[in-house]
Formats: structure tokens, sequence, C-alpha cells
């Protein structure tokens, strides 16, 4: 049992990911050369994606299903993310020196921060309460291992619910991550 308390819950997953995110936006906000920014821009894009997905296979349900107003949250938080995919899909196809590059990273950051901000004092603070610990724990334990899976490149026309997402993001992860290695981008 003491090994089952050793697992991060729900809530910390999601807090250390967003606490690695706002480290990446920092750093973005400083002095870099573009390749140096373009390199660190698709990181952080690998990072969105990945905790996207994990979010939208299980933290978003679990909220439609333990508060009454989850079904209103889930949607909210579902338009944020496609807005922020679809952010991210246009900064791919440009170089970093490009000024449309940084004025959609700036929009980028500042909608995550945003996003971040309303999840960590509403939803997460919510879920914390009406879910147990157990609970919490088995859906951290699912949150890491779908972000294992998930892709790493966005895909704005991709369903961001279940069931449609939980069997399609496994098979684009493991194409975006065949074409992360023959491109040799980091993940």
């Amino acid at each position: 049992m003491a090994a089952e308390t050793q697992k991060p819950d729900l809530i910390e997953v999601i807090i250390s990911d967003h606490r690695q995110v706002e480290r990446i936006f920092t750093e973005l906000e400083g002095p870099l050369s573009p390749e140096a920014r373009k390199q660190l821009t698709e990181h952080v894009i690998t990072e969105l994606v990945r905790h996207s997905v994990a979010e939208e296979q299980h933290m978003y349900p679990a909220a439609r299903r333990v508060l009454d107003d989850g079904d209103r949250i889930a949607d909210h938080e579902l338009q944020e993310h496609a807005e922020a995919e679809q952010v991210m899909k246009d900064l791919e196809g440009l170089d970093a020196d490009d000024p449309e590059f940084q004025r959609l990273l700036n929009t980028l950051i500042s909608d995550i921060r945003h996003h971040v901000e309303e999840e960590e004092k509403d939803l997460l603070p919510r879920l914390r309460a009406a879910c147990t610990p157990e609970e919490l724990r088995e859906l951290g334990a699912k949150v890491v291992k779908a972000k294992e899976a998930a892709p790493t490149r966005p895909h704005p026309g991709a369903p961001d619910t279940p069931p449609a997402n939980r069997i399609l993001d496994p098979g684009a992860g493991l194409i975006d991550r065949m074409r992360d290695a023959l491109s040799n981008r980091n993940s």
C-alpha cells in the first residue's frame, strides 16, 4: 500500500506538466538564435500536445462524471485546446525568423498561461474535492500512460473526446514518433 501512495495523482501530474511548460515558455521569452527558438518551440509543442491528449482522454471525462457543471467546463477546456492546437499547427510551418512565427508564439504562450490559470484555480481544486485519493491516483497513472502513446504533433481535425480519441490518438502518436525520428526532431 505504501507504494500505491507514492504514485502521483492526477492533480500532481497535471501541475507538474504545467510547470515544465512554463519553464520552456520562460526560456522562449529570452534571447535565442532562430534555430534554438524553432527547436524549443517544437519541444514545447510536443509537450503541449501530449498533455492535451491525456487531459482529453481522462481528465475531462472525469470532470463530466463528477462535477455538476462538468460538461460545460470540459467543453470550454476542449475549445481552448482546439484553438491552441490550431496555433501550434500554424507555427509548425513557419521559420523562426518569420515575424508571424513570433506573433503566433506569443499568442500560444498567452493562451496556454490563461488555460493553466483557469485549470489550477477552478477545475483542479474541484476535481480534488470530488474524487477520492484512489480515483485521483488512478487518473494520474492513466494520464502518464496516455502521454507515452500520445501524438507529438498537433492534429486540429482529430477527435478530442472519447471513444474516438482513445482509439485514434495512439496511432497518430506512432506515426508522429516515426516522422520525428526521420526528421531528427527531438520530442
